[in-house]
């Protein structure tokens, strides 16, 4: 199964905060790619901030992506598909 992304919101200090099709939403620290080819555009202008779902992953302007099988493996989990909410520090809540 190919896991895709659905939406993506960004968030300060480089990170992104990722909706999959299975219904998880994740935080992705993207500050590791930040020195690295052309990852380190985002820094520029602000462009970090225009991250947008384009073909099931995460895409910026000037043809810039993360593939959505790294974004989902190098991602921590906040939220699953049955409405539990994953607080550090404290116990699992359900809603």
């Amino acid at each position: 199964m190919q896991i895709k992304v659905i939406a993506v919101k960004p968030l300060d200090d480089y990170q992104l905060e990722i909706t999959f099709d299975t219904g998880e939403i994740k935080i992705f620290d993207c500050k590791y790619l930040l020195s690295q080819g052309v990852f380190q555009q985002l820094k520029k202008n602000n462009l970090f901030k225009f991250a947008r779902v384009e073909y099931g992953t995460v895409t910026w302007p000037n043809d810039i992506d993360i593939a959505p099988d790294t974004l989902y493996l190098s991602s921590e989990l906040i939220n699953l598909p049955d409405k539990t909410v994953l607080i550090p520090n404290e116990q699992t809540k359900k809603y």
